[in-house]
C-alpha cells in the first residue's frame, strides 16, 4: 500500500501581507478611486513574481494496482530456514559434490578430493543425526521415527555415493591404498547385492584386492548352514 505524503497548508505571506485588511472600520471609496486600485491589484497577481510565489500543487501519485502475489520475489517460496541453504543440508552436501564433479573434468584431483571429504563427512552427519532422532522418537512418535528413519538411510546413500567418487579419484591419483578402505566401507554398508556393493568389490577386483570375481556366472551361492 503506497503511503501518500501528508500536504502542509501553504501560505504566501508576500501576497498576503500586501493585500492584509486592516481592523479599522471599513471605508467606502468612490468609484473612481476604486477602479485603479482593483487595476493595479490585477497587475500584482498577472505579474511574474507573484505567479512564481504562488505554491504548485502537487501531481497525484499513481495507484498502486499490484496484489500481493505481483509484489513477491522469485525466491519468496524457497525455503528461507537457516539450515535449508547451509552447509549441513543434503543441498550443502550436493554443492559439494557438484564441484568436486568440476574440479574432475578440469584435473584438479586434489580439489575433487577435498570436495568430496568434505560431502562425506556432511552426509555422514547428516545419517548419524537423523537415526539417533529416529531412535529418541521410537515408541514416542511413530510418524517422526519413521520420517526421521527414511532421512537417515536417504544420506546414507549419499555418504557411500561420495565415498564411491572419492575412492575413483584416488584411483586417477595412482594411490590405490587409499582407494582400498574406502571401497570396503562401501560393500559393508551397501552390501554385496546391492548395485554400488557390487560396484564397490569390482573395484576391489580390478585393483587386485581380491580374486573371487562377484556375483558368479551361476548366480549367488546360498550360504552354508
Amino acid at each position: 500500500m503506497v503511503r501518500f505524503p501528508k500536504i502542509k497548508p501553504v501560505r504566501d505571506y508576500t501576497i498576503w501581507d500586501s493585500f492584509m485588511v486592516s481592523s479599522a472600520p471599513l471605508q467606502v471609496f468612490s468609484t473612481g478611486r476604486l477602479l485603479p486600485a482593483l487595476t493595479i491589484a490585477s497587475l500584482l497577481l498577472l505579474s511574474p513574481t507573484a505567479q512564481a510565489q504562488t505554491p504548485s500543487l502537487p501531481e497525484s501519485a499513481p495507484v498502486d494496482t499490484q496484489t500481493p502475489e505481483d509484489l513477491q520475489t522469485p525466491g519468496d517460496n524457497q525455503d528461507l530456514r537457516p539450515l535449508a541453504q547451509g552447509i549441513l543440508s543434503v543441498q550443502g552436501g550436493q554443492q559439494l559434490m557438484s564441484e568436486a564433479g568440476s574440479a574432475v573434468s578440469a584435473q584438479n584431483y586434489d580439489l575433487a578430493v577435498n570436495k568430496l571429504q568434505q560431502a562425506r563427512q556432511v552426509f555422514n552427519q547428516l545419517s548419524n543425526f537423523h537415526q539417533d532422532l529416529a531412535a529418541s522418537f521410537a515408541g514416542i512418535d511413530t510418524r517422526i521415527a519413521d520420517a526421521q528413519r527414511q532421512q537417515a538411510f536417504q544420506t546414507a546413500q549419499m555418504r557411500d555415493e561420495a565415498t564411491y567418487q572419492l575412492a575413483l579419484v584416488h584411483r586417477a591419483q595412482n594411490k590405490p591404498e587409499l582407494a582400498v578402505p574406502l571401497l570396503v566401507q562401501i560393500v559393508r554398508s551397501q552390501n554385496p547385492t546391492r548395485d554400488l556393493g557390487k560396484k564397490a568389490y569390482q573395484q576391489l577386483l580390478e585393483l587386485g584386492f581380491v580374486d573371487t570375481p562377484f556375483p558368479r556366472d551361476g548366480g549367488v551361492e546360498a550360504p552354508t548352514p
